[in-house]
Order: structure tokens, then sequence, then C-alpha cells
């Protein structure tokens, strides 16, 4: 992926505002994310009762006045039933993502309201089947729902035959009705892997975080075993030369004991540091979770998350702490984005220097005129510390938010031809 070269630069995108985050606003729900709220229900509920424009048939058919005033009034409580349930599906699969038995009834009672509207009141309620072939191919398990669907639209078929419809009104029937339930199924696959795959990386995370309490352990009782066994050697020595008068060397041994601890305490804080310090595969594998959260799509280059070649182990965490602020202010500020491009590419500058260039781009409104705040003022000097620097500016086309980190690279050394050959 080539790097997005932001010019000209604009000023820096504020991440400190007095007013709580409460993500972008959305109008579509993504396949397999449970509904948190009442707002994401609605809207739902909103785009599903657009498909709600096929009761037009049977709707037309009742007031058509083809009917008696009681069979109309009991025309009109099935369709109403009939709604019902199917609302009332989609409600429940979307509160509960593991809701499968207790939905069995709801198919069942629409498809019993469609086979006796259609006998009862005519062809133009055959369009019901497609609702319920849908419903059967959402609640049944994989393994059984393709099979499902084919029996629903046979019943449709039956039931077309039985009231005499027109072939161009069967065709017109059972292709939907078994179409749509087969879409339906291949659906409940997509969300299934979907709902696996963010499991799958909530436990890379965690599988992350507890590699790094590993190595954290495991260099503690490294560096402190040895330092803690020395200094409880050397104390007791010199506790002996004390009870012997030889003070100079008694004093000798305390001196030790005081480097051993110093060494000790340096020691110590270097490995905390390194625990504290981030890594790119880790930030990565947060920063998906956090935009999928935030309803914003991640594209990341693969080569984030393997690094790059002549990455120091200081200026790998820099990078990590860009790409920790950089997401922060894609959720907290990035009004309107959708998508979240990150990739890392190398560039030379000067006199032949090298440096590696961590970009974040978003689609969203941009920085405007608002002034740098203190997180992308923080991060600036902490690439500043490993020789590196920050800009900010537009993202492609003139659109969003960019944040480019430099840091340098170090000089890779190559390999004589003829040392290899030995």
């Amino acid at each position: 992926m080539m790097a997005i070269m932001p010019k000209p630069l604009l000023p820096n995108r504020p991440d400190e505002s007095g007013e709580e985050w409460q993500g972008p606003v959305s109008f579509t729900n993504v396949p397999g994310a449970p509904i948190e709220n009442r707002r994401e229900l609605l809207v739902k509920l909103c785009w599903m009762t657009l498909w709600m424009l096929y009761l037009v048939y049977p709707a037309k058919d009742l007031t058509g006045g083809h009917h008696s005033l009681v069979v109309t009034v009991a025309g009109w409580v099935a369709l109403v039933v009939f709604l019902g349930a199917y609302l009332s599906l989609i409600i429940f699969r979307s509160r509960y993502q593991n809701w499968r038995w207790g939905g069995y009834p709801l198919p069942a009672v629409m498809l019993a309201i469609a086979m006796a509207t259609s006998a009862g009141l005519g062809e133009s309620w055959l369009t019901l089947f497609t609702y319920a072939s849908v419903c059967v191919g959402a609640v049944l398990p994989p393994r059984l729902a393709l099979g499902g669907v084919a029996a629903v639209t046979v019943v449709a078929a039956a039931a077309g035959l039985l009231i005499d419809a027109s072939r161009d009104t069967m065709w017109g029937i059972l292709l939907p009705c078994f179409l749509g339930g087969a879409a339906m199924t291949g659906l409940q696959r997509l969300v299934s892997t979907m709902r696996e795959l963010r499991e799958a990386r909530a436990t890379v995370a965690h599988l992350a975080a507890a590699e790094e309490r590993l190595r954290l352990a495991r260099d503690l009782h490294d560096l402190l075993g040895h330092s803690l066994s020395l200094i409880t050697i050397k104390s007791e020595l010199a506790g002996r030369l004390m009870d012997q008068d030889k003070q100079e060397a008694a004093r000798a041994q305390v001196a030790d004991i005081e480097n051993v601890a110093r060494q000790s305490l340096t020691d110590v804080r270097e490995a905390v540091g390194g625990y504290r310090r981030p890594t790119l595969p880790v930030e990565l594998a947060a920063a998906r979770t956090a935009l999928t959260a935030a309803q914003v799509v991640l594209v990341a280059d693969a080569s984030v998350a393997d690094g790059h070649p002549g990455l120091g182990n200081e200026e790998a965490g820099a990078l990590a702490w860009a790409l920790r602020e950089a997401v922060t202010n894609v959720v907290r500020h990035g009004e309107g984005a959708t998508v979240c491009r990150v990739s890392i590419d190398e560039t030379w500058e000067g006199e032949g220097e090298r440096y590696a260039v961590l970009e974040v781009a978003d689609n969203g409104r941009g920085a405007g005129k608002s002034g740098p705040g203190n997180g992308l003022s923080g991060l600036g000097e902490r690439l500043a510390l490993v020789g590196g620097r920050l800009e900010t500016g537009s993202g492609l086309r003139g659109k969003g938010f960019c944040l480019r980190a430099l840091v340098p690279l170090r000089a890779v050394p190559v390999v004589a031809a003829d040392s290899v050959n030995e």
C-alpha cells in the first residue's frame, strides 16, 4: 500500500474535549454485531420494515372489496399477527444472539397464517410464504436451514396448486421464497463467522497481554533472584567479618551490597520500562477492537504487525504510542469516519537518512480550525526523544485527518559476499 503524503499540513486535531464522546451516529448495523441500545434496535427495525413493501398485495386484496366484512376483519387480524410475529422475531434475534430454540414458534405461526390465508383469501396471500421462508432460514441450525427453506417452498407450491394460482404468480412467489430463504442461511453463516472472528481478535489481545505479563515475571525473577541471593550472601559475610573485627573487609562487602542494590534497581526499572512500552501488534489488535466498537472499518497493512527491518525497540515503541494516539483521535473526534487506514513504510531524507513512517488516516470531516491538543503535543515530544517527528494533515483526496509518525531506522549490516561464501 502506497503511503499517503498529506500536503499541505493542517493544524493538529484536538484530542481533549469537555464533551464525553458518544460515538459516531450511524444508521447501519454491522451483521452479527449485538444490539447494545434501543436506538440501534430501532434503526434495525426501520431497515427491516422496508421489506414490508410486498405486503401491499394482501393489503390491496383486503381493501378491494372482494370479501365480506367478517372475512376482511379476519384477514386484517391475520396480517397484523403475521407482522407482529415477524418483528418480534427480529427483536429477539437482535437482543439475544444465542436465542434459537425460543424462536421456533414464531416462524411456525407465520407459516400457519400463510397457509390459512392463502387457502381462504386467494393467491395474493402467497407472498407471506417468502417471509416465512426467510425466518425459517434465520432460526434453524445451519445444517437444517436449507432443508427447512426447501420444505417451506414445497408447502408454498402445494398451496398455490390447491387454490389454482396462475403460473406467473407461482413463479413470482416460489423463486423469491426459495432464494430469499437460501440467502438468509448464507447470511447466518457469515454472521457466525464474523462473531468467531471478533472472539478470536479478543483472544489474541488477551494472549498478547498475558505474554507481556509472563515476560515481566520471567525478567524480574531472573534479575531479582540473582541480585537478592548475592545481597543475602554478602550480608551474611559482612556480619561475620564484623564479628571478627575486620571492619575494612566488612565495609568492602557493604559497598558491594550497595552497588548490587543500585544495579538491581536499574535493571528493574529497565524491565518495567520495557513492559510498559507498547508494541505494534498489541496496539493494532486494540485498535481493531476500539474501531469496531465505534463502527469504523480498520484497513491495515500486514507489515504493521510484522514490524519493519531496522526498527529498534525504542523507535518501535514510539510508533506504537503514535498508533494508540491516532486511533484514540479517530474514535473520539473522527466525526463521520467510516474507514481508518494504517500503513507503515520508509522514506529517505537529508543525507541518506532512513526513516520508518507510520501513517494513520481516516475519511471523516477532518481537523477544521481546531488547535493541537495535549495528546498530540505529548506524542510529538515522545517521537522527538528518539529522533523522530510528528506530521498531521488532511487524508486521502483532502478528506479526513492523517497522522504521520517518523522515526529513524538503524543501519542494516550488509554481509560481504566473500564472507557468505566462506
